[in-house]
């Protein structure tokens, strides 16, 4: 039986699962004006890539979430083997209904998490950031583009009911759910093709991420999300976006 699209290259040894790899992701990190006394929520978390690298290059404080407790555990043994276990809180936590008082942090970081969710949904999430966000704090999204409708066949592909968003879209999702100001970097996507997997992983894990699609078990899989991926290269890209919250905030009281 075929695996989640991000599960399934996991397991081969990808690290960055997000859609426009490392170069979407050290933008928004870059946007994000991070030091030791920024607070932080990661959501969707995974296995703790973006959240450890904050940690070891500015030691800020991180509430990393995730619903996969699998995902949790790697990420929390990850961590320690970094030796920033002590700055990154792991925790099992629902997006649309976070556990934490309003304005409670400095940014939100979520990447390829929200493209898995309905429409609704998606600006329930952002939502629901606005409300822990402190005023003026900044939410950090990077998700999947769409140029044309390819929803139905990227969702066979990897296994999860899709729904990217083109630019427009994705704005008025912001916009629309209270965020003052949108930034935007667009790009195409880089998450199955080999020069994006050797920016990301280096030479080293993208032969290790080869060899093991290479596997009788996982050739299947592989080639069908490859392929999908090729087709519609000209319709998929990633789009990365910095929304700010508003100095006067109106979001409801603290829990």
């Amino acid at each position: 039986m075929s695996e989640a699209g991000h599960k399934f290259l996991a397991k081969l040894g990808k690290k960055r699962l997000r859609p426009g790899g490392k170069r979407a992701t050290d933008w928004l990190i870059e946007k994000g004006a991070f030091t030791s006394e920024t607070k932080v929520l990661e959501v969707a978390c995974n296995r703790g890539t973006t959240a450890i690298e904050l940690a070891k290059k500015f030691g800020c404080q991180i509430t990393a979430v995730d619903m996969d407790q699998q995902a949790l555990e790697i990420a929390k043994q990850s961590a320690i083997k970094a030796n920033v276990g002590h700055l990154i809180h792991f925790e099992r936590v629902y997006a649309m209904k976070l556990p934490y008082h309003s304005e409670t942090f400095d940014v939100v970081i979520n990447e390829a998490m929200l493209t898995m969710q309905s429409d609704q949904a998606k600006r329930k999430c952002v939502t629901e950031y606005l409300r822990v966000l402190k005023p003026n704090g900044v939410l950090l999204t990077h998700d999947v583009l769409l140029k044309e409708s390819v929803r139905q066949e990227l969702s066979q592909a990897i296994n999860v009911n899709v729904g990217p968003l083109t630019e427009s879209g994705w704005k008025s999702v912001m916009h629309e759910s209270g965020y003052e100001r949108v930034e935007i970097l667009t790009g195409e996507m880089t998450l199955m093709k080999v020069s994006g997997m050797i920016y990301d992983e280096g030479w080293i894990g993208t032969i290790k991420i080869c060899l093991n699609a290479c596997k009788k078990e996982n050739q299947k899989q592989f080639l069908t999300m490859y392929r999908i991926f090729e087709k519609n290269k000209k319709e998929l890209g990633f789009i990365a976006m910095v929304s700010y919250k508003p100095e006067l905030s109106n979001s409801k009281n603290s829990l």
